[in-house]
C-alpha cells in the first residue's frame, strides 16, 4: 500500500437497479452497523427515486450518485476525494513520468481555487504567479464549484499551447490575467551545488519515486569534492510533499537510530513506526534545513525527524502543518478514492497537524541585493489550518514553542542568486561559524 502525503487532484442505470444495489449494501451493513446507518441509506434511495420520478427535467441518475459520493468523501477533510478514472490516472502521474502544464500547486480555500506555490522554473513561476493567488477563471471557464482534478486537467495540455489564467490577488484592485505557454514540468526533484568549498546546497522540490536515489547521487558528488563536506544546507522550501517511504528513507540517510516518524490510525494496520538504521556512509557533518509555509507533509516529516534528533538546525518560517496520511484505493470501473487513514507524529510524539514545524531560527525570505522584502506572498500562504474541514490539531504532552525535469531537461542552480537569498546566506553563515567554533574547541 502506497501512502501519500500530498498537499493536494458511463452507462446510466435505472432507479430500480440503484435501489436494489443500495438496499443490498444496507442489508449487508446491518451485520456490522446500527439501525441508524440502514435508515440513512434508505433515505438516500428514497430521495434518489423521488428525483428521478418527479424532478422538472430528466435526471442523470449515475451523475447524481457520483455527486453524492463526491460530497460524502469530500466533506471528511481537505485531502480526501472521490476520483473519476481520468483524475485517478493523473494522480499516478504526479509521482512518476512527466507532463505538460503551467507548474503550480493548488488547493481549495473557502471553495476557491487557490495557489499554494508556483513550481520553480515553470511558466507560472516565470510569469509571476504567487502563493495566495485565487484562480477565478481558466480560459473561458469559471472555477466556481470546480473540482481540483478538473482544474488540473484544464491547466495541463499540449506543450507550447497557451492557457489563460485569471487571478484575484490581495491588494490588487482588479483581476490579473496571465497568458501562459504550457511546457514540460520539471519532474527532477533534486538539484545541488557547492556554495563554498566544503559547504553544499541540496534542493528537494518534492518526494517522488526516484527522489532517494537522486539525493544519494547528488550527495556522493558533493561529498567527493574538496575532501568532503563540512556542512550541508537542505532546502525544503515550497516542497508540497509526496511519498511517505521516500521521506522516511531520506531521513534515514542522516540518522543512525531511533524513530523517524510514527503513523497512528483507527485501525491497527494503519498504525506503524518507522525507524532509522545504521549506515556505512559517514554523514556526520552539520545540516541546516530550510522550510517555509509551502513546506508540507513529507517535507515536515524530514524536518521534524532531524529536528527532534538534534541532527539538523531548522531555519526559515513555520511550515504548512499537514500532519495526516492518505492512501489511494482503486474502485470498480477505474474510479478511485483517496482518503485519510492516519495522523503522523515526529520522533518526540509531536503532531504538527494544523500547527506546522516551528523553525529553530526564524528568518524571513529576502533578496539581500535589492534590500526589498519578498515575504508578502509567504505571509499569505495557505496553511493546513485554513482549509475547509481540516483535521483539528491533537494535543500532546510536548510544550509548544512561542510565538521549492527530467534528466534531459536538467536545470542548473544559480549560485550567485543563492548567495543573496537571506535564508540561504544565514544558513551558510551558521555552518561556517560552527566549523570555526569546532576548531576552537579542539573537536
Amino acid at each position: 500500500m502506497k501512502f501519500r502525503l500530498y498537499n493536494e487532484p458511463r452507462l446510466g442505470f435505472s432507479i430500480g437497479i440503484a435501489v436494489c444495489v443500495f438496499i443490498s449494501i444496507a442489508g449487508f451493513s446491518t451485520l456490522q452497523a446500527d439501525d441508524k446507518t440502514y435508515k440513512s441509506l434508505k433515505l438516500f434511495t428514497d430521495v434518489l427515486e423521488e428525483l428521478e420520478k418527479n424532478y422538472v427535467d430528466d435526471v442523470d441518475t449515475e451523475k447524481l450518485i457520483h455527486n453524492a459520493i463526491k460530497g460524502m468523501v469530500g466533506n471528511l477533510d481537505p485531502h480526501s476525494s472521490f476520483m473519476p478514472p481520468q483524475a485517478f490516472d493523473e494522480l499516478q502521474d504526479d509521482t512518476k513520468g512527466e507532463f505538460s502544464g503551467i507548474g503550480i500547486v493548488i488547493t481549495m480555500k473557502d471553495s476557491i481555487l487557490t495557489v499554494v506555490s508556483p513550481i520553480e522554473g515553470t511558466p507560472a513561476y516565470n510569469a509571476g504567479i504567487q502563493a495566495g493567488d485565487m484562480i477565478i477563471r481558466i480560459d473561458d471557464k469559471s472555477t466556481k464549484d470546480m473540482e481540483l482534478w478538473e482544474a488540473v486537467n484544464l491547466m495541463r495540455g499540449p506543450r507550447h499551447k497557451a492557457v489563460l489564467i485569471t487571478v484575484i490577488r490581495q491588494n490588487e484592485p482588479k483581476p490579473i490575467k496571465f497568458s501562459l505557454m504550457r511546457d514540460m514540468i520539471p519532474m527532477e526533484s533534486v538539484r545541488s551545488v557547492m556554495l563554498k568549498p566544503g559547504y553544499g546546497y541540496l534542493r528537494i522540490t518534492n518526494f517522488r519515486m526516484s527522489t532517494l536515489n537522486d539525493i544519494k547521487n547528488h550527495l556522493e558528488k558533493l561529498e567527493s569534492q574538496n575532501k568532503g563536506l563540512k556542512g550541508l544546507i537542505m532546502d525544503l522550501r515550497d516542497n508540497p510533499g509526496g511519498l511517505l517511504d521516500q521521506a522516511v528513507k531520506i531521513s534515514d540517510l542522516f540518522l543512525a537510530k531511533g524513530n523517524i516518524v510514527s503513523i497512528k490510525g483507527r485501525k491497527e494496520v494503519n498504525t506503524q513506526v518507522f525507524k532509522a538504521f545504521p549506515s556505512d556512509e559517514d554523514r556526520s557533518y552539520p545540516v541546516v534545513v530550510l522550510i517555509n509555509g509551502g513546506s508540507a507533509s513529507a517535507s515536515e516529516i524530514v524536518a521534524g525527524a532531524l529536528q527532534d534528533h538534534s541532527r539538523a538546525l531548522i531555519l526559515g518560517t513555520t511550515s504548512f502543518g499537514k500532519g495526516s496520511v492518505q492512501t489511494v484505493h482503486p474502485l470498480r470501473d477505474k474510479f478511485g478514492i483517496k482518503y485519510t487513514i492516519a495522523r503522523y507524529y515526529t520522533p518526540n510524539g509531536r503532531s504538527i497537524q494544523a500547527k506546522g514545524i516551528e523553525p529553530d531560527i526564524e528568518v524571513e525570505y529576502e533578496i539581500l541585493t535589492k534590500k526589498e522584502k519578498k515575504d508578502s506572498a509567504f505571509d499569505r500562504m495557505i496553511k493546513e489550518k485554513d482549509l475547509k474541514n481540516s483535521l483539528k490539531p491533537e494535543m500532546t504532552d510536548q510544550p509548544e514553542k512561542p510565538k521549492k525535469q527530467t534528466r534531459k531537461h536538467q536545470r542548473l542552480l544559480d549560485t550567485e542568486q543563492l548567495q543573496h537569498d537571506a535564508q540561504v546566506k544565514r544558513a551558510l553563515d551558521i555552518l561556517i561559524s560552527y566549523g570555526v567554533f569546532s576548531k576552537l574547541n579542539g573537536s
